[in-house]
């Protein structure tokens, strides 16, 4: 008790166990976690001494022992579509950015893991900013929080009722804060949302996806692009460590013993370099053994991007060879362009620790002065 006096816990950052393990150090019995965890999250209410069911007493306790502190919106944007996104500042200055994108049937909050992305994906605007640092549970959930009041204060009857950690950063190189994230945004005391309906999108990382299965049951959705390692090591660098047949084998045993769960396959649409009619056969191939859907998603350009999008003929004969040798396959409609919110264009606003952004910028300078 001590110790929470000199250093108040952030509420924020637990899940129902965290929350009931430190309302052990109070000397409480655990019912007091769910009772906060719906006030906080249920109901929005950050203040202790409006959570009436608690004894004064405990509420003078908890104002000493325990903080409500969350990331703040700095800016918002509003696309044509619909689609919302918000610039969300950080304790230290850093900023990220969250997206909202309506549908008629559903409202999908894509929520960002890190500050930046250590990986270095080619087609990915958010690679080109660096990386600064991981975000914490607290700035995790508090963008489906903050979210969920904006949209409330917005009066537009709109809900969010899907979850997709596919926003800036690599969601598995984030294990220990995700995880009890994604434990809120199931929990019924929290958010309840359907287990099918929170979706953790991963470039690869083949040991945190094995470590996932054993703790959750979230959608899974895999960054793939390539049917090759020779391209793949080009467009996703991480498959340089972590191969395709290794990535396949994981996405395998993650659904293994799920009754009807099948794996999102992502693959970015881009002209002329893994769009061709024998990509389509070699994808097919390559997933004929995993249950999944291919999603896919048209190239969203970036300033110095040296990728262009695939033409729509090619996407449309791309996902007709697909059909035809029996995959599930959609194409993803293109939302918040115009906001730059769209699939691989979030960038925010990184202090960047790794100096890739300089470096990028000193390169294409240079390209441009070779050219003039």
């Amino acid at each position: 008790m001590a110790d929470t006096l000199r250093n108040p816990v952030n509420l924020f950052d637990l899940d129902q166990a965290g929350m009931e393990g430190f309302f052990a150090t109070l000397g409480e019995k655990p019912f007091r976690a769910t009772q906060v965890l719906k006030w906080m999250h249920q109901q929005g209410v950050t203040d202790v001494a409006q959570m009436t069911n608690l004894s004064k007493e405990l509420r003078a306790r908890l104002t000493l022992a325990a903080s409500f502190k969350l990331p703040e919106i700095a800016f918002e944007q509003a696309s044509a579509d619909g689609t919302r996104k918000w610039l969300v500042r950080l304790h230290d200055g850093n900023c990220i950015e969250t997206v909202f994108i309506p549908e008629h049937d559903r409202g999908t909050l894509c929520i960002s893991s890190q500050v930046g992305c250590v990986l270095n994906c080619a087609f990915c605007s958010t690679a080109q900013q660096g990386f600064n640092r991981n975000l914490t549970t607290s700035e995790i959930i508090g963008q489906l929080f903050l979210a969920r009041r904006a949209l409330g204060a917005a009066k537009d009857n709109r809900v969010v009722s899907n979850v997709v950690m596919m926003g800036m950063g690599e969601p598995l190189l984030n294990f220990d804060q995700v995880v009890p994230a994604l434990n809120l945004m199931l929990d019924d005391n929290a958010y309840g949302l359907s287990k099918r309906r929170v979706t953790v999108s991963t470039a690869g990382v083949v040991p945190a996806l094995d470590r996932l299965r054993e703790v959750t049951d979230v959608a899974l959705a895999v960054s793939l692009h390539a049917t090759r390692d020779e391209l793949r090591d080009e467009l996703v660098p991480l498959n340089k460590k972590y191969p395709i047949a290794e990535l396949l084998a994981a996405c395998k045993r993650y659904i293994e013993g799920k009754a009807h769960r099948s794996i999102t396959v992502e693959y970015v649409m881009l002209d002329g370099v893994n769009d061709q009619p024998q990509h389509a056969r070699e994808l097919a191939r390559l997933l004929r053994d995993l249950p999944a859907k291919v999603n896919l998603i048209p190239f969203n350009p970036f300033p110095n991007s040296r990728y262009r999008r695939s033409s729509a003929e090619a996407i449309d004969r791309f996902q007709s060879q697909l059909i035809a040798l029996g995959m599930i396959t959609v194409v993803r409609r293109t939302r918040g362009d115009d906001i730059d919110a769209a699939c691989g264009q979030l960038a925010g606003q990184v202090r960047d620790r790794t100096q890739r952004s300089a470096r990028l910028l000193r390169n294409a300078a240079e390209v441009a002065n070779a050219a003039s």
